[in-house]
C-alpha cells in the first residue's frame, strides 16, 4: 500500500502520562465528534461557532449541485443552523487554482457582506474540482463524499465541520482555507487550545517522513530551545517549501533530527511511515489569514481583474511568507500542471505583495492527517485501516439494511446508506454506498459501487468500479453507469487517434476493449479537446431509460472486456464521463438516496 501511505502524515508528542498517544488522539476525535452532533440542528450562539461556511465549486452545474444539498442538509437539520452558508462558483473561462477559487471567494464576500465580514469568522472549503481519481464524488462533490459514520450519515462536510469545533472559539476574524478530501485529526492538553489570533497567516503543521514531504508543503521553522516537544506548540517560520526535494530540505535546514522524541511519543497506528530513529520534517494541512491579508489580496485581485493562470493558495501564497521568502520559487514550474504565459508574472507579484507578511506555525506533534482522494486512498481507509476506523469510530454497516459483516482483523467490506437483500454477498475490501443490491448479486473484492440498483443475477469482478448518474436529456430523465476498474487511470491523457493504445480500461489495452464492444476509432468517440483523449473523455458508457438497465448494461460492457467476449454497444447513445457531468440530473440523484434513506428510517422504526 505505497501510493495509500503516501496520502498519510502521522506524527506524534508526549501525550498525558496516563494515556499513550493514539488514545489521546482517539477520545480528542470522539469529543470533537459528539460536540459537533450535540450543535446539528440547533441554532448556535454568537461565537459559539463559524459565521460563514463557503464552498467553493468549479463551474455553475457544480454550484447547483452543492447549493441543492446544503439546502436539503439544512432542511433535515444536520447542520449547526443561524450560520451563512454560501457556494461560491469560479468564473468562467480559464481554470484558476485553488488560489484564484479563494481571491474570488474574498470578492463574493465583499459584494455580499460589504464592511460587515471585517468582523466575521470563516471557513473557506476548496471544492472546485472533478474528482477524477475518486468518480463516485464527481457528480455531487468531494466535500458531500459520504463516510460510515453517524446517524444521519456524516459527509466530508460534516466531519470538517466537527474536526474544527474547537477553532471558532479562539480565533480572530479571518478565514481558515481547507481542502474537501483530506481529515486533520489531533490531540492537545485538556486545557490548551489552537488560537489563531496573530497577525498574518497562521498554517497547521504535522510531523512526516521525508518522502511525504515531497509531496506537500514542508516549514523551515526558527530553532527550537525546548528539549522535549509537546502536543502544541507555537512556532515562527522562517520560509516555506513546496513540494521540495529531499535535497533541498536540507539544504534549507527544514529537517529536524531524531533524539528529542522517544517511542511512546508517536502516535498509533498500523501505518507508521515516520520511524522514531529517522529525520522528519513538518508538513502541511490548512492555513488561516486574518482579515487585513484577505483585504489585501482582494485589493490585487481587483486591481488585476481577470486571472488566466492557475494559482495555488499553498504554493503561491504560503511560499511568498517568512523572512526567509526568496523569489526563485516563481520560476520553478515543475510542478505546475498547465503552465501558462502570465504564471510566472503573477507568482512574482502576489510575491512582492504579501512579502513580509509573517507565516505563524501551530504544531501539531500528536496528529494525523489523511488524503481521501482516490480509489485507492478511499477503499483502504474505509475497510482495511483500523487506525482511521479506531479514531472516528467508523462502522462496516451505516444506516443500512444488510445483515451483520464479521469483523476481522484485515479487511472487512464497508456499506452506507444501502438496502442490500440477506443473499446477496458482498467481498471483503468493498464499498456500496447509496445503492440496492438484489439476493442474486455478488460483489468481488476490492469495488466501489455507488448509486446503483441491481435486481438481476449480476456478478460484479474483483477491482470494479461502478458508478450511476440520473441525466435530465432533453428534458426526459435518462441514467447512466460508468464501469471501469478502481485502478485505471482517468487523467491518464493522449494527443492522438494512434496513441489511443497506451490507455488501459481495467488492465487491458484500450484499443482491445473498443474491439469487443464494436466502436471505431475515430474522433467522435472522444469528447471535448481533441488532443486530450483519455478515458475519462471516452464516449464508451451506455445511455438507459432505466437505473437498473443502465447497471446491467454496463455491467456487461466490464465483463465482456473481462472475459473477452464481444458485446456491441453500436445501438446505445454512448456519453463519456465528462458528458454525464454536463447531463447529470442533481435532483433526481438526491431524490434516490432520499428514498432509500426513508425506507431504512422506516424499516429501523426511526421515524
Amino acid at each position: 500500500m505505497r501510493a495509500v501511505q503516501r496520502g498519510l502524515r502521522e506524527g506524534g508528542a508526549m501525550a498525558a502520562a496516563r494515556d499513550p498517544p493514539e488514545v489521546s488522539l482517539r477520545e480528542a476525535t470522539q469529543r470533537k465528534l459528539r460536540r459537533f452532533s450535540e450543535l446539528r440542528g440547533k441554532l448556535v450562539a454568537p461565537g459559539e461557532f463559524w459565521d460563514i461556511v463557503a464552498i467553493t465549486a468549479a463551474d455553475e452545474k457544480q454550484e447547483l449541485a452543492y447549493n441543492h444539498q446544503l439546502s436539503e442538509k439544512l432542511k433535515r437539520k444536520e447542520l449547526p443552523l443561524g450560520v451563512q452558508y454560501h457556494v461560491f462558483v469560479d468564473p468562467a473561462g480559464a481554470k484558476i487554482g485553488n488560489g484564484g477559487s479563494t481571491l474570488c471567494a474574498l470578492q463574493r464576500l465583499e459584494k455580499l457582506y460589504g464592511d460587515k465580514w471585517n468582523s466575521f469568522i470563516i471557513l473557506l472549503i476548496h471544492s472546485g474540482g472533478y474528482s477524477q481519481r475518486l468518480p463516485n464524488a464527481s457528480a455531487l462533490g468531494k466535500i458531500f463524499t459520504a463516510l460510515p459514520l453517524g446517524n444521519p450519515i456524516y459527509q466530508m462536510l460534516e466531519l470538517k465541520l466537527a474536526m474544527y469545533i474547537d477553532f471558532p472559539l479562539h480565533m480572530n476574524p479571518g478565514i481558515l482555507v481547507t481542502c474537501a478530501d483530506d481529515i486533520e485529526l489531533y490531540s492537545i492538553g485538556e486545557f490548551e487550545f489552537i488560537r489563531f489570533d496573530k497577525p498574518g497567516f497562521t498554517a497547521l503543521a504535522h510531523p512526516s517522513t521525508l518522502t511525504i514531504g515531497t509531496t506537500h508543503g514542508v516549514f523551515v521553522l526558527d530553532p527550537f530551545d525546548d528539549l522535549k516537544h509537546r502536543d502544541l506548540e507555537y512556532r515562527s517560520c522562517h520560509r516555506f517549501l513546496h513540494k521540495p526535494s529531499i535535497e533541498k530540505m536540507y539544504q534549507f535546514n527544514a529537517v529536524c533530527r531524531p533524539g528529542i522524541f522517544c517511542q511512546q511519543d508517536f502516535a498509533g497506528g498500523d501505518i507508521t511511515d515516520l520511524k522514531v530513529d529517522s529525520d522528519y520534517v513538518y508538513t502541511d494541512s490548512l492555513f488561516y489569514m486574518d482579515h487585513k491579508s484577505a483585504k489585501m489580496l482582494l485589493a490585487f485581485y481587483e486591481k488585476i481583474g481577470t486571472l488566466s493562470c492557475e494559482i495555488d493558495a499553498y504554493g503561491d501564497f504560503l511560499q511568498a511568507l517568512g523572512p526567509g521568502a526568496t523569489v526563485e520559487y516563481t520560476r520553478n514550474t515543475s510542478n505546475v500542471v498547465k503552465e501558462g504565459s502570465e504564471l510566472v508574472e503573477m507568482r512574482q507579484r502576489i510575491f512582492h505583495l504579501l512579502k513580509g507578511t509573517s507565516l505563524n506555525v501551530v504544531v501539531l506533534n500528536n496528529s494525523k492527517f489523511y488524503h481521501i482522494g482516490t480509489t485507492e486512498e478511499y477503499l483502504f481507509y474505509f475497510t482495511s485501516d483500523n487506525s482511521l476506523k479506531s479514531e472516528l469510530g467508523l462502522q462496516s454497516i451505516t444506516f443500512s439494511i444488510f445483515p451483520d459483516i464479521p469483523e476481522c482483523s484485515c479487511k472487512t467490506s464497508c456499506i452506507i446508506q444501502s438496502i442490500l437483500d440477506s443473499r446477496c454477498s458482498v467481498a471483503p475490501g468493498s464499498v456500496v454506498e447509496y445503492s440496492r443490491l438484489g439476493p442474486d448479486v455478488s460483489v468481488g473484492e476490492n469495488c466501489i459501487i455507488s448509486g446503483s440498483y441491481i435486481l438481476t443475477k449480476a456478478a460484479l469482478p474483483a477491482h470494479s468500479f461502478v458508478c450511476s448518474l440520473s441525466l435530465k436529456m432533453n428534458r426526459c430523465l435518462k441514467y447512466s453507469t460508468m464501469a471501469f476498474g478502481v485502478q485505471d487511470n482517468l487523467k491518464k491523457s493522449v494527443k492522438t487517434l494512434s496513441d489511443i493504445k497506451l490507455l488501459q480500461f481495467f488492465g487491458v489495452c484500450f484499443l482491445s476493449c473498443l474491439d469487443v464492444w464494436n466502436l471505431k476509432v475515430t474522433e467522435e468517440l472522444f469528447s471535448g479537446n481533441k488532443t486530450c483523449l483519455s478515458l475519462w473523455t471516452a464516449r464508451i458508457f451506455p445511455v438507459c431509460s432505466s437505473l437498473s438497465d443502465s447497471v446491467t448494461t454496463s455491467l456487461k460492457m466490464l465483463n465482456a472486456v473481462k472475459n473477452k467476449s464481444a458485446f456491441s454497444l453500436n445501438s446505445y447513445k454512448l456519453l463519456s464521463i465528462e458528458e454525464m457531468l454536463i447531463y447529470k440530473d442533481v435532483e433526481d440523484m438526491i431524490t434516490y438516496r432520499e428514498q432509500i434513506f426513508l425506507e431504512i428510517s422506516l424499516k429501523s422504526n426511526l421515524i
